[in-house]
């Protein structure tokens, strides 16, 4: 990996601005009209969905600093579509009083048939301590990815897995029906078959049954309806229902997998998701804040499923100057009755809500707080534009990395049945705290490595991967 970034900060491709969102300049604080928006460069995506974007509008009277203010922000929310390798807004000046601005875009690739070689485990730090780095462990498989379907920023995804656990998916995300370009659907089909299957947790980590039978079926259909009130706020209202069979090994070595030992669990779900987005560039923010909810009821129509739950998120990112930048990341859930089936289990180290140090960790529990602080230094940022390259959808590459220091603290309350049972008792009801350094490698098509030594509170350290950023 090392000779690879080395390389790259070698390269002699020809370097571009680290901040493809270039703004506008002007000395003056004239008014002016704004004539025509002209956007160039989007072979494939629709207009609309650009112009959607943007505050500014044709016949616009504005000052030239109020403009540029605006241009700016209108280009930040252009390229967090993550349709886009760069956008660059200018001004063409008319006369005196009057700009016509020129919206330019460099689309990405959209089409990805990606091959399926990963591990069973919940991440790279689980396979490689608690299961040997066994590489029969991993599941293998095509996701294919169809992003700007259609031009109007469309996913189509499907997913053909088989290995360790088979999983049949497909989701189709439709961000706008409506010519007002608010409302919007997400169908979403699946169907898994685990031959291997976490199905007890102990000293709070997975203990995993394989056999040559599959071990659980899962069917899941849902229907999403999302509602962008404007540019920095969506509602989502979901409904889903879930159908899931585990066999009688299962059961056998834990009876509480399923409500009062059933082998089939079928029931449904009704969520509602708020999110507030101000973050200035989605796939690796530094400033601006985002703010979520979520609530949750499962268990309609059904008599052995009762779930309810309430999850909030807030995160705040500072420049602070100088290419240092600070971010604080706090996250609250609680459920409720807290007598729950081990399949209705969850809390810190799913779904990359964990306090680094833990991440070979599960710790279980109807109510958890987490909270995180990062603080940065960019050391280096640079952007190549690759001259020449037949596919111009990658002609321009950028790199930054970012050191890093970081102290994460989390606690989770434990279930009662781990309470009574005496299980799983080390890590819950108490505070955990993680602290370390590390590097963060942000690259093309929102990549994002993290590199961790970390230390926690019970004095256990050591380095940690991951390939996806934090928060």
């Amino acid at each position: 990996m090392w000779a690879v970034i080395v390389g790259l900060l070698s390269f002699s491709g020809q370097p571009i601005a680290a901040d493809t969102l270039r703004p506008l300049t002007d000395t003056t604080n004239r008014v002016v009209t704004v004539n025509r928006i002209l956007i160039i460069g989007n072979k494939v995506t629709r207009e609309s969905i650009i112009s959607r974007e943007l505050d500014v509008k044709s016949g616009d009277t504005i000052s030239m600093r109020r403009l540029i203010k605006l241009v700016e922000q209108d280009q930040r929310k252009i390229y967090n579509l993550r349709l886009f390798n760069k956008v660059e807004v200018r001004w063409l000046r008319i006369t005196q009083h009057q700009v016509d601005l020129l919206v330019d875009v460099n689309e990405r690739w959209y089409t990805f048939p990606v091959p399926i070689f990963e591990l069973s485990d919940r991440n790279f730090n689980e396979w490689w301590q608690n299961y040997n780095h066994e590489l029969r462990r991993v599941n293998f498989g095509l996701h294919m990815y169809q992003y700007n379907f259609r031009g109007r920023n469309e996913t189509l995804r499907l997913t053909t897995q088989f290995g360790f656990t088979r999983r049949f998916e497909l989701s189709y995300r439709i961000p706008y029906i409506d010519q007002k370009q608010k409302h919007g659907l997400i169908f979403d089909l699946s169907y898994t078959e685990p031959r291997n299957l976490a199905y007890f947790t102990d000293d709070h980590k997975l203990v995993f049954r394989r056999d040559e039978k599959k071990l659980r079926t899962t069917f899941l259909k849902g229907l999403s309806y999302t509602f962008r009130k404007n540019f920095y706020q969506t509602h989502i209202f979901q409904y889903q229902h879930i159908n899931s069979t585990v066999s009688d090994s299962i059961l056998f070595f834990n009876p509480n997998f399923f409500v009062e030992s059933n082998r089939q669990q079928n029931y449904s779900v009704l969520r509602y998701f708020f999110n507030s987005d101000h973050r200035d560039v989605m796939a690796y923010p530094l400033k601006g804040f985002q703010f979520t909810t979520m609530i949750a009821k499962s268990g309609l129509g059904s008599g052995n499923v009762n779930l309810w739950e309430i999850n909030a998120t807030y995160s705040r990112f500072a420049d602070l100057g100088h290419n240092y930048y600070l971010s604080n990341y706090t996250a609250g859930y609680a459920s409720s009755p807290n007598n729950q089936p081990y399949s209705l289990y969850g809390a810190l180290g799913y779904k990359r809500l964990l306090v680094k140090g833990y991440e070979v960790y599960v710790i279980e529990g109807p109510l958890y707080f987490l909270n995180k602080t990062t603080f940065r230094k960019k050391i280096f940022s640079r952007t190549w534009e690759i001259d020449g390259l037949g596919i111009e959808q990658f002609q321009y590459f950028p790199l930054a990395i970012y050191l890093k220091s970081y102290l994460d603290i989390g606690y989770v309350e434990n279930y009662p049945y781990y309470q009574q049972q005496n299980l799983n008792t080390r890590l819950s009801n108490r505070l955990l705290a993680g602290a370390g350094a590390g590097l963060d490698i942000v690259t093309a098509y929102d990549a994002v490595i993290r590199l961790e030594y970390t230390f926690t509170r019970e004095k256990t350290q050591g380095f940690f991967l991951h390939m996806r950023k934090e928060f």
